[in-house]
């Protein structure tokens, strides 16, 4: 048997430092400031334009994502790594799903903006880190103690499809109903005309992108929470040494492209506030650890037929419109009118889940 390259230290290096470029690349071809790759803001995006939120200023379909999980479901197939498998606390997972959604949006940012974010200068972003780091750690307490979502069983492979065909199905819905000149709906799907959804790479290169990513990061198993969690729960550093070189060749390429612009104020699609900051990062790095993974593990992990992953993802799709919905998300100015509430009820939420749902000895 042939030995999987990405999955060596080496291997996952290169990976980090792929994705690292391949980030402040998008950055330079149209997408948003410090956010070439944002899992959480790029399924926020698509709940925007299914019309699932109305938040003008975000609303776009994102080629990466559908690569991502098509990426991902060719690396499987190719390597004969295609196991559908599903049924382990879905409603659990949908929820988690939900609250990672909304501490992301306080935040402004999934894990891998958070890095990338950092790498562009943004010192918000440090607090943010921190609080992801603190939330995992929390995580890893309910791990130590019998914490468990339970077994998934393999499944029809019918229902390992179905995350992937959905995002068929959005790429259909893109071609079908291209954007118009002038116009915020096309068909059936919302367009930015203005904001971070107005700010995109051209759709055939971000696709072609998030597909070479989505078929090396299933190679590789790549997770930024599983990074920290690893390094936390068993001092392995493997996963991390992918999480720090995508940070730091995010960081050279903006230096070179000129995208390197540090401080605190007035960073492209951020907030000073920083207790929120933390906070917000926090809740979604505890979600992200009782998930198992953090939101582009769970697209991976969808696209080799992963039922859970892919009930998680539903729930951040939905959790975004719900963020926008009824104002949870933040914005520059600011954290929204009931975001702060909404990390505090998820707190709530997830500690209920931790300690609720953990085996003990002899049961």
């Amino acid at each position: 048997m042939k030995r999987n390259f990405f999955s060596t230290r080496w291997g996952i290096i290169c990976v980090g430092a792929i994705i690292g470029i391949l980030a402040a690349l998008l950055q330079k071809l149209g997408n948003p400031g410090n956010m070439g790759i944002c899992v959480a803001c790029f399924e926020r995006d698509i709940a925007g334009a299914l019309g699932l939120h109305r938040a003008g200023v975000v609303q776009y379909i994102r080629p990466e994502i559908i690569g991502f999980v098509i990426g991902s479901l060719i690396a499987a197939y190719a390597f004969k790594e295609f196991k559908p498998r599903c049924g382990s606390a879905p409603i659990v997972r949908f929820a988690l799903g939900i609250f990672a959604m909304i501490g992301a949006l306080v935040f402004l940012g999934c894990p891998w903006r958070a890095i990338l974010r950092l790498a562009g200068g943004d010192g918000n972003a440090i607090v943010g880190v921190l609080g992801l780091a603190f939330g995992i750690w929390i995580g890893t307490l309910f791990l130590k103690n019998g914490y468990n979502l339970g077994r998934t069983q393999p499944t029809h492979a019918g229902a390992g499809w179905v995350l992937p065909l959905t995002m068929l199905g959005l790429l259909a819905l893109i071609l079908i109903y291209p954007q118009i000149d002038g116009q915020n709906k096309s068909g059936v799907l919302f367009y930015s005309l203005k904001g971070p959804g107005a700010m995109h790479a051209p759709l055939l290169i971000a696709l072609a992108i998030g597909l070479g990513i989505g078929f090396i990061a299933q190679r590789s198993r790549f997770c930024t929470m599983g990074a920290l969690r690893d390094l936390l729960l068993f001092g392995q550093i493997h996963l991390l040494s992918g999480f720090l070189a995508l940070l730091v060749f995010a960081l050279i390429t903006n230096v070179i492209l000129g995208q390197f612009n540090p401080g605190f104020a007035g960073q492209p699609v951020a907030h000073t506030m920083h207790l929120w900051n933390f906070a917000g990062m926090a809740l979604a790095g505890l979600a992200f650890a009782l998930a198992g993974g953090c939101p582009g593990r769970q697209l991976f992990l969808a696209g080799e037929g992963d039922g859970d992953a892919a009930v998680f993802v539903f729930g951040m799709i939905v959790g975004a419109g719900i963020a926008h919905n009824f104002g949870l998300a933040s914005s520059p100015k600011g954290v929204g009118p009931h975001g702060i509430a909404a990390v505090i009820i998820g707190f709530a939420f997830c500690l209920f889940i931790g300690f609720s749902m953990r085996k003990t000895m002899g049961k």
